[in-house]
Parts: C-alpha cells; sequence; structure tokens
C-alpha cells in the first residue's frame, strides 16, 4: 500500500521533494548525462536522492538549506513535469529554456501560489513558486544550480555540468547601495523609536528591547542571522597598546567566518540599559549563553529571524505612517520607508561609516565582507586603530 506521502503526491503532482513521486522512466536511474565508469562517491542512483545526498550537506545551516532545496525542487518538478525528461537528462538548451521560465512561471495554476501566498509543505496549496523571479533571484538560482550539478560531478553521478556552458556576461556593479536610509530618514526611524511609549514594565521592556535592536544593527552592521545564532558571551574587553580596554564583539558570520567588531562606548550604553531591565548584571561575562536578543518576557532563548523581521517591517511602517501624516511633500519619504527591510540597516551602517570618512578597510572588516582581491590582504586595518576609528566617527546619536 502507498503510504501517505505517495497520495498527497498523486494526488498533486507538484509537490516538494519530500512528497513527490517521480516515474521510473524519467527518475534519472538512467539519464543520458548519467556518468559511467570511474568510481561514484555517493550511494545515490535516481535523481531525488542524488539533490538529498547534495542537500545533507547544509543541514546545520537552515536558511543555506531552504535556499538550495527551494532551487534543485523547482528545476526537478519543471524537467520531469514540463519537460517529461529527467534531471540527469537535461542540456544546455534545456537549461536556457528554464531561464525563461524562471521568469514567466507557466502555467500559472501549475507553478505559482494562489494570491502569492506561502503555504507549509503539507498543504495541498503549495506551490514552488510565488510570482516571476526577478533579476537577481534568477542569478541567484543559476549560481545554487551550477553548484548543485558541479558537485554531481564531482560525486561521479554525472558525466557533465549543462550550466559550465553559459557563460553570464558580467554586470557593470552599481555605483552606490541604493538600499539604506539617508541622514533625514535615519533621523525619522529614531524618532519613532523614541517616541515610543514607556509608561507600563511591558511598554518600557518593549522600547528597550527595539532601543537595542536598531543600536546592535546599526553600530555593528550585523545581519539579522548573526543577530539570532550569537550570544552575549561574545561581548570582550581587551586592553590596546595605550593602555585602554576595548569591548569587541565576537560575531560567528556569513560561511561559518568569525570575526570581532567594535562594540563602542554608546553600544555598550544601551546594552546595560537593556540587560538591567531584564535584571542582568550591566555588562555579560565571558561564556555567557544569553542570545542578543531577547522575546518579550525576558525567556532564554533566541529570537527567529522572522521575528527579528518583523519587529523592523513594524517599526519602517509607523515611520512611513507618521511621514505620511505630513502631507503630501513627504509622501515620496514615506513611499520608500514602507519598502524598507532589516537588511537595510546593515546597508545604512556601512553607508554612514563611509560617508563619515571611516576608513574603508575598517568598513569591510567590521562587515565582515571578503577581501577586493588575494593582493589586498596585506590592507588588513589593525585592530586597534578600527576600534579607535569606529568609535569616533561612527556614532548613533540617541
Amino acid at each position: 500500500m502507498p503510504d501517505s506521502n505517495s497520495i498527497l503526491a498523486t494526488a498533486y503532482s507538484v509537490a516538494p521533494l519530500e512528497f513527490v513521486v517521480v516515474p521510473a522512466h524519467i527518475d534519472g536511474s538512467n539519464g543520458s548525462n548519467r556518468a559511467h565508469g570511474g568510481t561514484r562517491q555517493i550511494r545515490a542512483d535516481n535523481d531525488i536522492d542524488a539533490i538529498k545526498a547534495w542537500l545533507a550537506r547544509f543541514l546545520d545551516k537552515q536558511t543555506t538549506f531552504d535556499n538550495y532545496r527551494k532551487e534543485a525542487e523547482r528545476l526537478l518538478l519543471w524537467s520531469t513535469l514540463q519537460l517529461g525528461k529527467p534531471l540527469s537528462s537535461l542540456t544546455h538548451e534545456d537549461w536556457l529554456v528554464y531561464q525563461g521560465f524562471l521568469r514567466d512561471p507557466k502555467p500559472a495554476s501549475r507553478w505559482i501560489s494562489a494570491e502569492g501566498r506561502k503555504y507549509s509543505r503539507s498543504h495541498p496549496g503549495w506551490r514552488p513558486f510565488a510570482g516571476p523571479l526577478s533579476a537577481s533571484s534568477q542569478r541567484q538560482a543559476a549560481v545554487i544550480l551550477n553548484t548543485l550539478f558541479s558537485w554531481l560531478v564531482n560525486a561521479g553521478y554525472l558525466a557533465g555540468n549543462p550550466l559550465a556552458l553559459s557563460r553570464e556576461r558580467r554586470r557593470r556593479p552599481q555605483a552606490r547601495v541604493t538600499r539604506y536610509l539617508d541622514d533625514e530618514m535615519w533621523h525619522e526611524v529614531k524618532m519613532t523609536v523614541d517616541t515610543m511609549p514607556r509608561e507600563t514594565p511591558r511598554q518600557r521592556e518593549h522600547y528597550l528591547r527595539l532601543r537595542w535592536l536598531v543600536s546592535l544593527s546599526y553600530v555593528c552592521g550585523l545581519r539579522i542571522s548573526e543577530i539570532t545564532s550569537n550570544s552575549m558571551g561574545g561581548f570582550f574587553r581587551r586592553r590596546d597598546r595605550d593602555g585602554e580596554e576595548r569591548w569587541w564583539l565576537e560575531v560567528l558570520g556569513k560561511g561559518d567566518k568569525l570575526r570581532i567588531v567594535p562594540a563602542t562606548d554608546e553600544l555598550m550604553v544601551e546594552l546595560g540599559r537593556y540587560r538591567r531591565e531584564l535584571g542582568h548584571s550591566p555588562y555579560p561575562v565571558p561564556g555567557e549563553s544569553t542570545p542578543l536578543l531577547l522575546p518579550i518576557g525576558g525567556q532564554l532563548r533566541a529570537m527567529t529571524r522572522g521575528g527579528v523581521h518583523e519587529i523592523f517591517k513594524v517599526i519602517f511602517a509607523q515611520t512611513a505612517d507618521r511621514l505620511g501624516q505630513r502631507g503630501p511633500e513627504y509622501a515620496a519619504a514615506a513611499a520608500r520607508m514602507t519598502q524598507a527591510s532589516a537588511h537595510w540597516l546593515r546597508h545604512t551602517a556601512g553607508s554612514h561609516m563611509a560617508n563619515n570618512d571611516v576608513d574603508l578597510r575598517h568598513v569591510r572588516d567590521n562587515l565582515g565582507h571578503e577581501s577586493i582581491s588575494t593582493t589586498n590582504t596585506y590592507l588588513h586595518s589593525s585592530d586597534d586603530a578600527r576600534h579607535a576609528e569606529t568609535e569616533s566617527k561612527h556614532k548613533i546619536g540617541w
């Protein structure tokens, strides 16, 4: 008897990877691009199992896993349902057709969820797309799928990578970052925070948590994933060559890379306020497991990325409403504010540091960016100089 997953997949031919059932003749067992000879490095003998073997490498990185599964899943479903051929038979020409499909997935009823809603993966309304992909999302899909095919070739499962023949035309980078808050809009966001009610203990906790989150995001330029996955035990003090003790925050960031970020005097004041409100000592102790941001009520558990994004979404919406109420001349500013997201604050931090003449090498190291080139590695600034300049030139100014 088929299990419930098989029944679900039979009823809804477009189904998530863990539910879909691919007919034997197109499951990849005999794909035309399968490798013959040599030593295979994985046990998989069909395309779904091969994809799962690749995805298993990312089980400990939830965001990466979700993004990689999404792109592999879309291609597998398109290949089998739209072309009627296994993923392991795709050619370079098929890839070119798929690129057009990503720009406009049709038929929409099969591929796009109703009204762009996000359904759970077990829901009958689940679809692989919420709508056509933007140019940047198409490029991301190409990068991820190229990684998949290259790995399957190295694993001895595929004979070649059909995406390797595509040489993306190098696009001229934008002259400047556009998704950030200029000085005036940044001031408006801080004003929204500062006008929050704080008469009751709960209101005060909301206010101090938001003030701490905005300070942490702006001063340190952290990614949301870095805020939710690191703890207050990452704060430490170190004496510089002049004998001054400086606070730092050690962050495990993108790609499992450690970096240290200057924790300025302003930031430590905000941390002390937030911690005292929660009943903690003003400064954390080494190895402390308290998350950098806590749910209201002081539960000692990390917030989710979605929860932090929602906090920023609300504060930007409130700022936009306040701007819109000032009259038609503020309509453009209000509209731009509604477009802002949590990641804008990271771009804002970097832009403001650069605009205030913080050495670009210090900005790079603060944000955890890669070096521009290998020859640039010797230009790494000293930590103490980076801290001093960040302290003097990059202030939140509450």
